[in-house]
């Protein structure tokens, strides 16, 4: 039987007006399946490699098998009409939302020559950076860059002479102190920099409309409005030139209470505000370790959920290493499967009743009584849930990809809460800045149905406050 050779056929370069060789790696296509797209005019190139490691790791149900298929159906249907040589020289991107052709894709099949070879290649990363190399040897006029998520390769790529950056189409920040609080605190009192203002009383609520130039950073739809003299509002709409603020008072707001929990200070306050109001449909927590992200969020569901009857059924998910690869193994039912990697949830069930002259009977009247349901992130897709409360806990662990594919699950009537610690992140290939809920806090944060509060302090003890500051 004769040797089946490669074609080794040239890149074209002449077909990006742009000088530059995006090649992507592996965790690039994971992280984002639609990443190709976000080159603009470039050439995209996709070492044989990175279709070899997409191919192993595509079986499975678990979230990472299903985005490496979504990034194979991406670049089969770029490629799939193209001949041999084509898809070596470069094959023009189709982007539906524009109708027009912006840049070109192709896959490296030759191999490196040995004399070429800069690392050993037993282990794909350096086959990759291998292939680099080469490219640059091959058009030495332009600019090749390797394009991944993995900082170590990075390093090695310096190494080599080899340019590298990370995936930054979906990075909308470039510090993570920038990142939207979901308030705005002032020194003194807050109505000492407003001149004219125009109350007036609606529907049993008042309501302050001031001038936009109040403000000397943006204003956002349910952003909170704090200062020193215990004044507290609520953003309620922004214009170009008028602010609206809802005035809220803050005795009410710290004794609100949500299924015999009250909050312990005023960020608290703010977040349950959010989250008792029917008329918001998506809430980011994020905060330290202890802050009370999940407790807050676990007593308003429920609260809406028993005895107000907003939504029919409460529904709990998590990113958890390890997660996807074993639910499959665990025996018992989704739920029974589920319940290990969600400890958080029943621990703070226990916490709402450990005053009770019997914890455990309540916490089992609870999940008996609550439609509380436990879901992994894998039976999530493809579902619509209606009229539910979809909390997403470790939401940090999520990349942006991963967390649209979760909130586009909410249907009619449905709310989601996601709860994170940036400070807190599991996965390789994820950083503050790179993390989905910084996304998504950074993409809603205009939405007028949204909104997200940045909890402080840690009240869940003085050791573990000590801890969050000193370890």
């Amino acid at each position: 039987m004769s040797e089946v050779k490669l074609v080794k056929t040239t890149i074209d370069s002449s077909t990006s007006s742009h000088p530059i060789f995006y090649v992507l790696d592996t965790n690039v296509l994971i992280h984002d399946p639609t990443s190709i797209l976000n080159f603009d005019e470039h050439h995209v190139v996709i070492p044989i490699t990175v279709l070899e490691e997409l191919d192993s790791l595509k079986s499975g149900r678990h979230a990472i098998a299903a985005d490496c298929r979504q990034a194979i159906r991406e670049l089969d249907k770029q490629l799939g009409r193209a001949d041999p040589v084509a898809v070596e020289s470069g094959v023009g991107i189709q982007r539906s939302d524009k109708g027009t052709t912006l840049g070109t894709l192709s896959v490296m099949m030759t191999e490196t020559p040995d004399n070429l070879v800069m690392l050993p290649t037993h282990l794909n990363d350096n086959k990759i950076l291998n292939d680099v190399g080469f490219l640059k040897q091959q058009h030495p006029d332009r600019r090749v860059v390797l394009v991944t998520k993995d900082i170590n390769v990075r390093l090695k790529a310096r190494g080599c002479g080899i340019e590298s950056q990370d995936y930054h189409s979906d990075q909308l920040l470039s510090d993570i102190e920038h990142l939207n609080t979901g308030y705005l605190e002032f020194e003194g009192s807050f109505w000492d920099l407003v001149s004219n203002v125009e109350t007036v009383q609606r529907e049993g609520q008042t309501l302050h409309e001031i001038d936009r130039s109040v403000f000397q950073q943006e204003v956002f739809p349910n952003q909170f409005i704090v200062d020193e003299a215990d004044f507290i509002a609520r953003v309620h709409t922004v214009t170009e030139e008028k602010v609206t603020l809802l005035h809220l008072n803050k005795h009410s707001l710290l004794e609100c209470e949500a299924w015999g929990l009250k909050p312990r200070d005023i960020y608290q306050a703010m977040a349950l505000n959010l989250l008792m109001d029917p008329d918001i449909h998506l809430v980011n927590l994020t905060g330290s370790a202890g802050s009370g992200k999940t407790i807050l969020a676990l007593a308003a569901a429920i609260e809406q959920t028993v005895p107000n009857k907003l939504y029919r059924r409460i529904i709990v998910t998590r990113s958890t290493q390890g997660l996807d690869e074993d639910i499959g193994f665990l025996p018992g039912t989704e739920e029974e499967k589920m319940e290990p990697w969600l400890g958080a949830i029943t621990d703070n069930l226990e916490a709402l009743h450990w005053e009770d002259e019997n914890c455990t009977s309540s916490v089992e009247y609870v999940l008996n009584k609550v439609p509380l349901m436990f879901k992994s992130l894998n039976y999530i897709r493809g579902r619509s849930f209606q009229s539910s409360l979809i909390i997403i806990d470790e939401s940090q662990n999520l990349t942006p990809h991963q967390i649209k594919t979760i909130v586009t699950r909410a249907g009619n009537g449905s709310k989601v809460i996601c709860l994170g610690n940036l400070a807190q992140i599991d996965t390789p290939y994820l950083t503050p800045i790179s993390s989905g809920l910084t996304y998504l806090t950074e993409r809603f944060k205009g939405f007028e149905q949204g909104g997200n509060v940045l909890l402080q302090g840690v009240p869940r003890s003085v050791l573990a406050a000590f801890a969050e500051e000193n370890l």
